[in-house]
């Protein structure tokens, strides 16, 4: 099935954009009120104790089933790529010690549904490009400005990761992710974090290195459900998504946004994630 013919596989339509959302549990459509403050004084609260925010049933029931069947349609158009690397997602230094734990790599597997796959028509490009979203993540986050990303392929991603396919135990390279669960998978699929397994003034390399070689003292499984608004700071949070079991991917957007505006993803990036650079 084409992009251009998902808007009209899917039998709901929400006439505003939010309508997709639970206005009732998340009042954010009017940022005055009292209601919609506490909620981001809760959002801000959870960021500062744990680093994530989990708002369960973010979206409606009704939502969440035609964005999953979006979702599903669209997944045959992803690239899936298989990668070896590190936890910091940075270049092997053969100088280091062999124990350093910035030697020791392991796989990542999972396809990328690319912004330009997604039709503007698609529930979920519409829900992306609303600035109430925008507006709701910008203050949750405690940003004074939140942007959207401008790379043509990395602003909005649907992640389709199937049997076999997981994540490797990471820290992000961005401040922050964004993500609404579609569609869980029949088995595995869970999302694994320490959390503040460092910070900027300390590595914490003794930890790291023992969570890689297995250690579970510490490790969260978040309780992610689909229709699950994530708001994650993964950059000092060592994560991961544990394989995925059974014939059913597990369908995640990820919403991209950035406190500076303009920016895109180098080629690099884009070839390894789409196998393209636009």
């Amino acid at each position: 099935m084409s992009k251009e013919s998902v808007a009209t596989a899917v039998a709901y339509n929400a006439e505003k954009t939010w309508d997709m959302v639970d206005v009732d549990k998340y009042p954010i459509v009017d940022r005055g009120t009292p209601e919609y403050k506490e909620l981001v004084k809760f959002c801000r609260s959870e960021m500062e104790k744990t680093g994530y925010c989990l708002l369960q049933d973010f979206v409606t029931a009704d939502a969440l089933k035609a964005l999953a069947d979006e979702g599903e349609k669209l997944a045959p158009l992803a690239f899936h790529n298989t990668l070896t690397g590190n936890a910091y997602l940075t270049p092997e230094d053969e100088a280091l010690d062999s124990a350093d734990p910035r030697r020791m790599v392991s796989t990542t597997a999972l396809g990328a549904v690319a912004f330009d796959q997604i039709p503007e028509t698609a529930l979920i490009h519409r829900l992306y490009m609303w600035d109430g979203l925008l507006e709701f993540v910008r203050d949750a986050l405690g940003y004074e400005q939140l942007h959207r990303y401008a790379d043509p392929l990395g602003a909005l991603n649907i992640a389709v990761m199937g049997n076999g396919d997981h994540l490797r135990w990471h820290f992000d390279q961005t401040d922050f992710v964004v993500s609404l669960l579609l569609r869980p998978s029949l088995g595995g699929g869970e999302y694994e974090v320490y959390p503040m397994t460092r910070s900027e003034k300390e590595e914490n390399f003794d930890r790291v290195r023992a969570i890689l070689k297995g250690s579970r003292e510490g490790i969260l499984t978040l309780d992610i459900k689909p229709g699950c608004l994530v708001l994650f700071k993964g950059r000092h949070s060592l994560h991961r998504v544990t394989p995925i079991t059974g014939e059913v991917d597990r369908l995640i957007a990820l919403f991209g946004y950035d406190a500076k505006p303009g920016v895109v993803s180098s080629d690099h990036l884009r070839m390894i994630r789409y196998g393209r650079t636009g």
